[in-house]
């Protein structure tokens, strides 16, 4: 098996509109990937496919080197699911519950179980009725976290919980994953994504508008600088070189990534009094995909569409 997850022009239309449009993923074994996009991009309806709720209209689709939509009964003893709005069973408890998804699933780990509830601070013995969202969250999670599956898919997982509980999955994610599993996590917290993810997929009106290495796509993107120099003669023309401003004299900037040693190197001819350097978060890098006012950006055409 090459890859975890591939997926290659993937079209879901529904009606006369298209929520996918020749979408493109690949997840290797053993990584936590990134799924970016804001509502109505299409992550939600690329998840559903992977899990064999929704059939392809057309491309290729390939869940741990099966066919999501005829093989999903095989598929679903190998992978686990949390989505973002969790509904439980309001009679069970939520450790009934944890053990039926188990079942369902091949089996748990009782001693991972058991761990998982002690680290989200879960009571396993109160009906779901009575738990709050963030609760009900926890019972998917641990659930997910503690089956014996090769693949966890995660759609906003953290919603919920709070700052601690947000801190505490990131921990165990990593675990997950130094254990050999493979996560594609889908997450509008940016900080999280950032914190897990070596790989990014960002998605816009159902296509993939940006794909690969987070520290591959920090370099397409520009370098924020705040310097200092004995001598502030003739930036303006500088290749790769944009003064946003300058204050007291102090030079804020952004830079090339091609361009960072040559720029580095004449501001070192300069005299560098002070210098700060920040490197393109992944929220300026999302944010790149979807700021221009215009509709269209890397030739995608924006369009209305229907929720994630």
């Amino acid at each position: 098996m090459d890859a975890a997850i591939s997926v290659s022009g993937l079209v879901k239309r529904f009606g006369r509109f298209t929520a996918l449009d020749r979408l493109d993923l690949k997840v290797e074994v053993g990584e936590v990937h990134g799924f970016l996009g804001p509502n109505g991009s299409g992550k939600s309806t690329t998840i559903r496919v992977l899990l064999g709720l929704l059939r392809a209209d057309a491309g290729q689709v390939r869940v741990l080197g099966r066919d999501p939509w005829r093989d999903a009964v095989r598929l679903h003893r190998h992978l686990a699911y949390v989505p973002g709005e969790v509904s439980l069973w309001p009679n069970l408890t939520g450790g009934e519950v944890i053990d039926l998804l188990a079942r369902m699933r091949g089996g748990v780990d009782e001693g991972r179980r058991a761990d998982l509830l002690e680290r989200f601070e879960l009571d396993p013995t109160k009906q779901c009725r009575s738990y709050s969202k963030g609760n009900r969250q926890k019972v998917a999670l641990v659930a997910a976290l503690s089956a014996d599956v090769e693949l966890l898919l995660l759609d906003e997982p953290t919603a919920g919980l709070d700052p601690i509980m947000e801190a505490e999955f990131q921990e165990v994610a990593r675990e997950e994953v130094a254990r050999g599993r493979t996560i594609l996590l889908s997450s509008h917290i940016l900080a999280e994504v950032e914190s897990l993810c070596g790989r990014v997929s960002i998605i816009r009106d159902g296509r993939t508008v940006s794909a690969g290495r987070l520290r591959d796509l920090r370099g397409l993107s520009r370098t924020s600088v705040t310097v200092r120099l004995q001598r502030q003669d003739e930036l303006g023309d500088v290749p790769g070189l944009r003064v946003l401003d300058v204050v007291d004299g102090e030079i804020r900037a952004e830079v090339d990534s091609d361009r960072i040693g040559a720029v580095m190197a004449l501001f070192a001819e300069r005299g560098i009094e002070s210098l700060v350097v920040h490197p393109a978060t992944l929220e300026e890098l999302f944010l790149r995909n979807y700021d221009d006012p215009g509709g269209v950006k890397h030739g995608v055409p924006t369009r209305p569409g229907l929720p994630a």
